[in-house]
């Protein structure tokens, strides 16, 4: 193989594994965790955000009632919340998973806030969080870092 060639290849497949990261799914029982994911931060002083897709293939209704990170000292739940055109941003005790459905923690609705970084988020890290739930339990997920304008993970159909 040309040496062009393989440097072509080379990039193509280590492009293709980072993005892979960013599809992990994890099991807890009948709920279904993936695609867990954050933005890069320009500094440890400013609060970062969590998003991550969570099913509930189950009979029975659960809740996201708590997360933690040694990536913040101070994880929380919130919701956006827009009244009047105005938005607010109000610490949520729960998330609900309903039986049968998913729920996504995402941009403009359910959110984790990770406040008191203990360092900045640099595009391409990766921190562990683990989300505990009122009937499940807890897991551990493992979170990747994007762009600052990320929108999401760019997931490749890897069968998940």
């Amino acid at each position: 193989m040309k040496p062009m060639k393989r440097l072509i290849l080379t990039t193509a497949l280590i492009f293709s594994a980072s993005a892979a990261f960013a599809c992990e799914t994890v099991a807890l029982g009948e709920l279904t965790i993936e695609n867990a994911w954050s933005k890069a931060t320009i500094g440890a002083d400013r609060p970062a955000v969590f998003y991550v897709e969570i099913t509930n293939t189950g009979g029975t209704d659960d809740a996201l009632v708590g997360i933690t990170t040694p990536a913040a000292s101070m994880p929380m739940l919130h919701e956006t919340i827009v009244t009047d055109g105005i938005a607010s941003m109000p610490h949520a005790m729960s998330v609900p998973v309903p039986a049968g459905q998913s729920v996504a923690l995402a941009p403009g609705g359910y959110h984790g806030m990770l406040m008191d970084l203990t360092a900045a988020l640099k595009e391409g890290d990766r921190f562990p969080m683990t989300l505990t739930f009122e009937k499940a339990g807890a897991v551990t997920v493992n979170v990747d870092v994007l762009s600052l304008r990320a929108e999401g993970p760019d997931c490749v159909d890897a069968g998940q």
